[in-house]
């Protein structure tokens, strides 16, 4: 660390005793013993400062990352309820389409079966006597009587069968919830990135602080003690700043 601060103090010595430009501020410095001293600088720096420019210029690629998953999970969880919301209304529509056949062919049937046990008592009334127009009274009553007992149970049998059209409104509640899990994960991976690009900056920006007080002291202390006093002051300075 105390080549730093001697490369820092000789980069001001040249850029002082540097010979100046005719009717300008500029001056001009010998390029080679200034990159020379920079390349000093860049290597005595620490390790950390190097890992935090990384963090910096991987910062875009962690953020796009993270915003590409969370685009991905939500177009899937998409996907996944628009098929299920498909599938669930094909369904219903089968089960509604079987329970209206089903009870036509039963009040079809009731009446086909009504139908023929009232020309059956016809022909007996015809053939008959009293009694046998009394007994096609009876096998008449008895075939409306079967007639509305299997148009009722044909109702019945309709209405259970298009309840279960239910399955629909249960797919639309899972598919809203499989979005919203997956709008929730996107939010949490956003806030997990932020917060972790955050710590390192914070992290660089404490390091940097630092290094910044140190190099400070550094230089106040050698011209408080005079540079260019020899060994002595080399020493000092080692002993000093622990290098």
């Amino acid at each position: 660390m105390y080549r730093v601060f001697e490369a820092l103090d000789e980069l001001v010595t040249i850029v002082e005793e540097a010979r100046g430009v005719p009717m300008t501020s500029s001056c001009v410095v010998p390029r080679g013993d200034v990159l020379e001293l920079l390349d000093d600088v860049r290597d005595a720096l620490p390790r950390e400062v190097d890992d935090a420019q990384d963090v910096l210029d991987k910062r875009d690629e962690v953020l796009n990352s993270a915003r590409k998953q969370a685009d991905e999970t939500i177009e899937s969880a998409n996907n996944e309820a628009a098929s299920t919301v498909s599938e669930a209304r094909s369904e219903a529509e089968r089960l509604v389409n079987e329970a209206r056949e089903q009870a036509e062919k039963i009040v079809a049937d009731a009446r086909a079966e009504a139908d023929r046990t009232i020309a059956d008592g016809r022909n007996e009334y015809e053939n008959l006597t009293e009694r046998a127009r009394a007994e096609s009274e009876r096998m008449v009553q008895a075939g409306k009587e079967a007639y509305d007992r299997s148009v009722q149970e044909g109702l019945t049998e309709q209405q259970r069968l298009v309840s279960q059209t239910e399955v629909v409104q249960a797919s639309h509640n899972e598919a809203a919830r499989i979005v919203d899990e997956a709008n929730a994960e996107a939010d949490r991976q956003r806030e997990d990135c932020d917060a972790y690009v955050d710590g390192k900056l914070a992290e660089f920006s404490d390091l940097l602080s630092q290094t910044l007080r140190t190099v400070d002291q550094g230089r106040n202390h050698l011209r408080a003690s005079g540079i260019g006093n020899g060994r002595g002051a080399y020493e000092h300075q080692r002993q000093h700043y622990g290098v």
